[in-house]
């Protein structure tokens, strides 16, 4: 077995444990700090929103041979026509150059392809070029806003109806809209161009990060119905056990989820350039490793937080701490095994039997074989035998 299987097998039984929900202030400064960064990002650096939503002319040329200092020469090719506008130029794929700019006239447009035929060396019959109007790009953040808060809705009441709790919806949620705000910020603060590929891609990744979040969150919804049970744990500590049972699991599904989507993201930047699919792989990536995060860190941590404060779950605390009391003053419970009927292994089962200073109440001692609680105990008396005359 490797090490890192060991490791997993060692936090599914407990005999490690990382305090994921004991630590959520260390949590929540670093996501409080994150945010901040995104926040400055959103509104203070700004969006660059790509030509689909500001609208505006684009022109291509193909079978560039000698793309150095592409930039610089496209946006001397049309500074006459942009009228001092922006001139955006970036590199398609191993030969083509894309030029966009605000929206130019029937002869703009043409002088212009005019002189970037000149400064590329390429016929001007060969550039391509093309307008996107604003309405489109507002169009489709329309749909988008509307998509998310649907979005949001049925899963906020899918969610309370499945857990039976709106505090586990809430806390999914706001995991969810930390994902978001941390992908958008990230755009922002590095300047990545949003396009409509972009959108998809935010809007993808909602549920990634759901899906994490729903598998830790249903873990925590077994553990805490054992802890309510027995009385061994708190709230708080069946919760933390559950992220921990499911973090390999966690782990290695978004590894899965991001190595393929890191190679697109890869092959995009250094051979294929800006579009569609760079757009897409880069929200995909940012927004998964956002939601791994999340779903460990924050969302777990805040519903424990949450149902801590309901008085029943008080009183579960109590018990767990009058519990593990008793265990550290030499009280133990002696288990009882089962058979488990997969692997014929005995298995450790719910304990029945309170021990004290070498003695069980059930009629066993601490050093003998545990008894079932409904075997009897003590001598047995034989029946006695009838005489030889009835027999």
């Amino acid at each position: 077995m490797s090490r890192f299987a060991t490791f997993g097998n060692d936090l599914y039984t407990g005999r490690r444990s990382i305090d994921f929900v004991g630590r959520q202030r260390v949590w929540y400064a670093i996501s409080a700090g994150i945010i901040v960064l995104a926040l400055v990002g959103i509104f203070g650096r700004g969006l660059n929103f790509g030509l689909e939503f500001r609208g505006g002319s684009e022109f291509r040329v193909p079978g560039v041979t000698n793309a150095q200092g592409f930039e610089q020469t496209g946006r001397q090719a049309l500074s006459a026509e942009a009228n001092g506008a922006d001139v955006v130029v970036t590199k398609l794929g191993t030969n083509t150059i894309r030029v966009q700019t605000e929206k130019l006239t029937a002869s703009q447009t043409e002088a212009g392809k005019g002189k970037l035929a000149q400064a590329f060396g390429v016929p001007a019959d060969s550039i391509t070029s093309s307008f996107v109007g604003a309405s489109w790009g507002s169009s489709v953040s329309d749909k988008a806003r509307n998509a998310l808060v649907v979005f949001l809705v049925l899963v906020s009441l899918v969610l309370a109806a499945y857990f039976r709790t709106w505090k586990m919806s809430a806390a999914a949620l706001v995991a969810l809209l930390h994902d978001l705000v941390i992908t958008v910020g990230i755009y922002a603060l590095a300047g990545f161009e949003i396009t409509p590929a972009s959108v998809i891609g935010f809007l993808t990744i909602l549920g990634y990060s759901l899906y994490d979040t729903v598998v830790v969150f249903d873990k925590v919804r077994e553990n805490t119905a054992e802890a309510v049970a027995n009385g061994r744990m708190s709230y708080s500590q069946a919760a933390n056990l559950a992220v921990n049972q499911t973090l390999v699991r966690s782990i290695n599904t978004s590894v899965v989820a991001l190595l393929p989507v890191a190679a697109i993201l890869i092959v995009g930047f250094t051979v294929l350039g800006p579009g569609t699919l760079l757009d897409l792989s880069l929200a995909l990536f940012v927004g998964i490793a956002a939601g791994t995060y999340s779903s460990i860190f924050i969302a777990t941590p805040l519903l424990a937080d949450l149902r801590e404060r309901e008085p029943a779950m008080k009183q579960l605390k109590k018990r767990a701490e009058r519990h593990q009391a008793n265990q550290g003053r030499g009280v133990q419970e002696a288990p009882v095994p089962v058979a488990d009927g997969s692997t014929g292994e005995q298995v450790q089962d719910t304990p029945r039997h309170t021990v004290r200073s070498g003695r069980a109440t059930g009629g066993a001692t601490a050093l003998s074989r545990p008894v079932h609680p409904y075997a009897q105990t003590g001598p047995r008396n034989q029946p006695k035998r009838p005489p030889k005359s009835k027999r």
